[in-house]
């Protein structure tokens, strides 16, 4: 499951490295606090292998819509 890291795939999935490293960091905080996978948790699967597998199948990612990071067209700086 980690090899999934090796693989553009999944960058270019979030729209890159750094990207993707916060969405992975955000999501083991979640499931360490308690959340719930939203993928089947395999016999001796990690919390890390769980975000993987949540990324790969689309269950998670960055809306750019509701960062607040992002200017939309009218905005103020």
């Amino acid at each position: 499951m980690i090899e999934a890291l090796k693989s553009e795939e999944i960058v270019n999935k979030v729209g890159g490295k750094f990207k993707l490293t916060a969405l992975i960091q955000r999501r083991l905080v979640e499931l360490i606090q308690g959340a719930r996978p939203l993928v089947e948790r395999k016999r001796g699967m990690t919390d890390m292998e769980v975000v993987i597998q949540e990324i790969l199948d689309d269950k998670i990612g960055i809306d750019y819509e509701q960062s607040p990071f992002v200017k939309r067209p009218g905005e103020l700086k």
